[in-house]
């Protein structure tokens, strides 16, 4: 009974650390978000919000968003089919918040004299869960644009159908170089091997081994998130806001949820699966050890600090990388989107594979 209640504590501790790391990420990048516009655009962005005089250079604007959206009007326009309409924002939360359920965030640690892994479920088809359970957020887009029963959504929700489809093919070839070069589906694994040397001092990541593969899957990772150079199904200049032109209130700010939640869980996925995950360079279990034979020791808890550190600055810096693209290069036209999808992501990828299998060939393995 003591062995069964153990197990069931460590599994709802790891899902509610997860789960407030995801959601801490969003309240601080959707104000990162604007302060990086205002940056890049040389304004100074959300400065107002206080707290008894103080400020915080902006940082209580997400509260305030969550008090306006919390008490915002909850219509349903007259035309919309109401079941689909409401379950649309539902969809574009939950996936992509299961998703993260098979992503190490550090290697396996001793409580209590047991092993625990710092993953919430360690599946041997790892990546390919996250494609089946990520692939559903489309429903909450179509769901969204047919369900409002009026025109600009549904031609969001039609663009974005063609765009995620499109994407989702060249983000899954791109790939399987890094399934051929670690000779798994287990995240875990991939993160293991990723924690080897090459010629002695190069970290074997994904992007060293497979940067054809890291450019590619980043690029569709975009397309798939419908982020700018990609926001076609939101389009402002052309479909007033997309598929969720007619939702207000908390059922927007799902869909605002939903979109900064996929910046997270990518920007955690491209850290795991192309910069070594929580695996730090040169540092081993007992602490650094260097090209030259020279040794660091280090005590585990620090080793373990250092280890989960690193994941979480990886996944900083790509989720802020989402920001800055944003920000820096214009929205593609619609033909431009399915040209680059088709025409170049996809034999691209295809050329990776083939690349990949020949090198392997030839190094015999």
């Amino acid at each position: 009974m003591t062995a069964v209640l153990f197990l069931v504590v460590v599994a709802l501790a790891r899902i509610a650390i997860v789960f407030s790391f995801c959601f801490g990420l969003v309240v601080v990048f959707t104000w990162a978000e604007r302060k990086g516009a205002a940056y890049i655009q040389d304004r100074r962005g959300p400065n107002r919000a206080d707290i008894l005089g103080f400020r915080a250079w902006g940082m209580f604007h997400p509260l305030a968003d969550a008090l306006k959206f919390l008490f915002k009007e909850d219509f349903i326009p007259d035309n919309a089919q109401r079941l689909f309409y409401q379950l649309a924002p539902m969809f574009a939360v939950a996936p992509v918040l299961m998703s993260i359920a098979v992503v190490p965030f550090g290697p396996d640690v001793t409580i209590f004299g047991r092993r625990v892994a710092l993953q919430i479920a360690d599946l041997n088809v790892g990546i390919l869960y996250i494609f089946a359970v990520t692939g559903m957020t489309v429903y909450g887009v179509v769901l969204a644009g047919w369900g409002s029963g009026s025109k600009y959504p549904l031609l969001g929700g039609l663009r974005s159908s063609a765009q995620m489809l499109s994407y989702e093919v060249s983000m899954g070839l791109s790939l399987v170089g890094i399934f051929m070069v670690f000779e798994s589906l287990r995240l875990s694994r991939i993160v293991a091997g990723q924690g080897e040397l090459l010629f002695g001092f190069l970290p074997k990541w994904g992007v060293v081994v497979q940067p054809l593969g890291f450019i590619l899957f980043i690029t569709a990772q975009y397309a798939e998130a419908n982020r700018t150079p990609f926001d076609l199904p939101e389009g402002e200049s052309e479909l007033v806001a997309g598929y969720h032109s007619e939702y207000a209130s908390f059922k927007f700010s799902m869909f605002m949820m939903g979109e900064y939640l996929h910046m997270v869980i990518g920007a955690v996925v491209v850290a795991t699966l192309f910069f070594g995950g929580w695996q730090v360079p040169f540092l081993a279990d007992t602490g650094f050890v260097l090209p030259g034979g020279a040794s660091v020791p280090l005590p585990e808890i620090l080793v373990i600090a250092l280890r989960t550190g690193s994941i979480f600055l990886k996944s900083l810096f790509f989720t802020w990388l989402y920001v800055w693209v944003r920000w820096t290069i214009p929205r593609f036209r619609y033909d431009q989107v399915m040209r680059l999808g088709w025409k170049v992501l996809l034999p691209l990828s295809l050329v990776n594979i083939f690349a990949t299998g020949l090198v392997l060939l030839l190094l015999g393995k």
